[in-house]
């Protein structure tokens, strides 16, 4: 049964595509992108840096509307461990402000979060599109509830505003007592990845819900077109 809500009308399809993935769905290969000495040279030089550059190009279709995350691992942490990832954020998009952290996931109001690890952590990734799909296939009242704007500023869980798939869940701001029991109920598992010192987290905070790394260096930057240029989501910038 679900929660006594005021939702309106409205017609809920499944999300489809790599951004609506399932932890059994990526081997480990899908997971990481391995940089090597080449990267590191090109961060602590001042010419050319063809793999970086590289290396963005990669980066945004997969944050914007691919599998929403990707783990960077082989550079050394060195002097400066923000660097590298002032560097990304800088190809990648436009460096934001990340704002404060609340909550027990990562939901800075950006496009492309990159986190980097001080020390062995772990966290636990979902796809946002999956856990929609799981809500559609168990309680579609409880879904059609949670693209209803709520919370301070007023945002939606859920979102698919003329193609384009975003999420957001602040537990902070929205504790699930205060939302449908099926929510909780459809995050499932999830995908538990492991980080190494040093490693940098690439994750669209809109596309994959990612628990917390304790922490963390932290770097944000606004894709263009946005998903916070949506009215939906308008109240986060």
């Amino acid at each position: 049964m679900s929660d006594p809500l005021n939702v309106v009308p409205r017609r809920l399809v499944p999300i489809a595509g790599t951004l609506a993935w399932l932890p059994a769905d990526l081997p480990p290969s899908e997971q990481m992108i391995p940089l090597g000495a080449e990267h590191a040279a090109e961060l602590a030089a001042s010419g050319p840096t063809p793999r970086l550059d590289a290396l963005a190009e990669e980066l945004r279709p997969r944050l914007d509307h691919g599998r929403g995350f990707a783990l960077l691992r082989g550079l050394p942490m060195g002097e400066d461990p923000a660097a590298p990832l002032q560097a990304l954020a800088a190809r990648v998009g436009t460096p934001v402000p990340p704002g404060p952290a609340t909550g027990s996931r990562h939901v800075e109001a950006c496009d492309i979060l990159l986190l980097r690890a001080t020390a062995p952590a772990s966290t636990v990734l979902r796809a946002a599109a999956g856990v929609h799909n799981a809500l559609l296939r168990s309680d579609r009242a409880a879904l059609a509830a949670l693209y209803e704007a709520r919370g301070e500023p007023p945002v939606p869980v859920f979102c698919h505003d003329g193609g384009v798939f975003a999420a957001r869940w602040d537990d902070a701001v929205l504790p699930p007592d205060r939302l449908p029991s099926a929510l909780p109920e459809a995050l499932g598992e999830g995908l538990p990845l492991n980080l190494r010192t040093g490693d940098i987290l690439a994750l669209n905070p809109f596309l994959v819900w990612a628990d917390r790394v304790p922490g963390a260096i932290v770097a944000a930057c606004r894709a263009e077109p946005s998903r916070l240029d949506s009215a939906a989501f308008a109240g986060l910038a």
